[in-house]
């Protein structure tokens, strides 16, 4: 990139889609500062299991290129163990036949499982990206600051105004930033357990249960609770978490609890990456903020140099 094409970049948000929009437009050249309320371990994105897997995010098209070019990514950066990615086989668990799902071109490979728990009908094993977020959030912080970048704590009341060119990257908080009403939180609790030697995940989407391992622990779910704003973790939806991941995957049981967290994923009805004026609009993940990140990134500097 060119000197003159070059840009000053404000990069509001600071969990891993802004991150990651920081780091793909740094490496295109552009003066990158990003600047959020919450740094980067006290977001959202922080809390996730952060298993790959397209999920309350439409539309259907856009969703899958993003994930695929995420997949891509994210399969190179784990051979740096540094990044907190790893690559893990695990299997989808379903109460019913079903066809293959529609972001099936995303992934190399999917097969139909047959050795399934009781009570499921179908499944599908494939090799996953999972992600230790603590540890890909340091990763991504300390390659912003490698090339240059910088990340400011700074409570905004409006979206900067200054000439620069600003990436709206803020998550839930795009119901103010963007105006947007249709941006609407989705609660999500998880409890994470000490690392019983499982290193398989297992999901059923249908129930919102997952249990996905990482080095040190594990991290067990799920809820989905829409329109809640309440961080606090609640003791009855934690045992309730416990009990069905348990029966998902009995390995688990007697595992010590070593903390529950809560958070809030950025429902929209779409993802919305877009630019209007000097403002470029990437917000509304869902619960597939980490499987659309690098995909979503190079549409946000592709948009940049427009």
């Amino acid at each position: 990139m060119s000197s003159s094409s070059a840009r000053r970049v404000l990069v509001v948000g600071a969990g891993v889609v802004g991150l990651t929009c920081a780091v793909r437009l740094l490496e295109a050249g552009h003066r990158v500062d990003v600047v959020a309320r919450d740094l980067p371990l006290e977001t959202t994105s922080a809390v996730a299991a952060a298993l790959w897997y397209p999920y309350r995010a439409l539309p259907q098209e856009r969703v899958t290129a993003w994930a695929a070019t995420t997949y891509g990514v994210l399969e190179g950066l784990s051979a740096d163990a540094r990044s907190g990615v790893r690559m893990l086989t695990g299997t989808e668990v379903l109460s019913e036949h079903q066809p293959e799902p529609w972001w099936r071109s995303a992934v190399p490979a999917l097969d139909r499982e047959t050795a399934l728990p009781p009570g499921y009908a179908d499944g599908w094993t494939f090799v996953a990206p999972v992600v230790d977020m603590p540890v890909h959030l340091r990763w991504l912080i300390a390659r912003i600051d490698e090339l240059g970048g910088t990340l400011t704590r700074m409570n905004l009341s409006a979206l900067p105004g200054d000439g620069s060119l600003v990436v709206n990257a803020t998550g839930l908080g795009a119901r103010h930033f963007g105006a947007d009403p249709s941006v609407q939180p989705v609660r999500g609790q998880v409890v994470v357990v000490e690392q019983v030697g499982l290193d398989r995940w297992t999901l059923d989407g249908a129930g919102l249960t997952y249990v996905v391992p990482r080095t040190h622990e594990i991290v067990v779910g799920g809820t989905d609770v829409e329109g809640e704003w309440s961080r606090t973790p609640d003791p009855d939806v934690a045992a309730d978490v416990l009990h069905r991941a348990t029966a998902l995957v009995p390995a688990l049981e007697g595992a010590r609890v070593l903390r529950h967290k809560v958070g809030l994923r950025p429902a929209r009805p779409e993802v919305r990456v877009e630019r209007v004026g000097d403002v470029i609009h990437c917000y509304g993940h869902g619960g597939a903020g980490v499987t659309l990140s690098w995909g979503c990134a190079g549409d946000v500097v592709g948009l940049a140099g427009d």
